[in-house]
């Protein structure tokens, strides 16, 4: 990544100005901070190694490595070609124009990215506590010829609020753009209406164990859905988790594995393929009994549907 981040200002040098704007602000966008050539270079690898020491410094960290270092140096790549694309054939930094379509670019890119790297770290994460087993968790006795239904739903308030203000700033930049009520570019849209899609995926979630196994659905609109069969679950169990010990609120990665923090209190484990993920919901007991159950005869049942 380094070595990326010095050789594409390099590969331009003879093409860029002496200083290169850096920074653009204001309603119209034009650049407002310039630095030198050096500077240029130097502050993206200055940062990208922080990031890398932040990393191994903590050892919580190593086990995401990968969800913290690809979309940051995706993100640190695409500013730097952001700059650099500015900043060519311009004899004075002043006259640099950012360039809408590839900071939209480097913010989609580094979202695909964030969420390919959260794909990875989740399909290998390791076992929690040392490499031991996980307790087995509760059962329960299901009568023949019922199919029992458990269903929860959890909502963070906090978070609905969050993605309301991201998609109503990204909404009146778009209107106001639109217009002509502002100058120059409106490139925030984009990163703002991606951020409100992704917070208020993450606001409420719905979980459900019927005979075929455990759905998670996110949002409001039940989208997307993770799944896993009752045949695939190993254990299913309850655990006290806050927000501190999973890295904050909303879908999160950590040496707990998967977790889906939107209160502190218990939350519905599920250990299915080595891995954990974890989503908190009011009576996980009963939800975690059930699955159980049912992953020990290999799901599926019909009969008079219970609630």
């Amino acid at each position: 990544m380094p070595v990326v981040l010095v050789a594409l200002p390099l590969a331009a040098r003879g093409r860029l100005p002496d200083r290169m704007a850096t920074h653009w602000g204001g309603p119209s966008g034009a650049p407002d901070g310039a630095s030198s050539f050096g500077g240029a270079v130097a502050f993206p690898v200055a940062v990208w190694a922080v990031l890398v020491l932040g990393v191994a410094a903590f050892a919580a960290a190593r086990t995401w490595a990968a969800t913290a270092l690809l979309p940051g140096g995706v993100a640190l790549v695409g500013a730097q070609t952001v700059v650099v694309r500015a900043n060519l054939d311009q004899g004075d930094w002043r006259r640099a124009d950012l360039p809408d379509l590839w900071v939209a670019v480097a913010v989609c890119a580094a979202v695909v990215a964030a969420a390919a790297a959260g794909w990875f770290t989740d399909r290998r994460a390791g076992v929690p506590g040392g490499g031991r087993p996980p307790a087995r968790g509760p059962v329960m006795d299901v009568p023949a010829g019922e199919r029992l239904v458990w269903l929860a739903r959890t909502s963070n308030p906090w978070l609905h609020l969050t993605a309301a203000v991201l998609g109503a700033a990204a909404a009146v930049g778009a209107v106001a753009g639109a217009g002509g009520l502002v100058d120059g570019p409106v490139w925030f849209v984009v990163p703002l209406a991606f951020a409100a899609l992704a917070v208020l995926a993450c606001s409420s979630v719905r979980a459900r164990v019927t005979g075929e196994g455990l759905e998670v659905a996110f949002g409001p609109l039940g989208w997307p859905v993770r799944r896993w069969p009752a045949a695939v679950v190993e254990s299913a169990r309850v655990e006290e988790r806050r927000p501190a010990q999973v890295g904050g609120w909303g879908y999160r990665l950590s040496g707990l594995g998967t977790t889906v923090m939107l209160r502190a209190g218990e939350c519905l484990v599920v250990r299915a393929g080595g891995k954990d993920f974890a989503v908190s919901v009011d009576d996980a007991a009963r939800g975690a009994a059930l699955l159980n159950s049912l992953a020990r005869c290999g799901g599926g049942g019909g009969g008079v549907e219970r609630r």
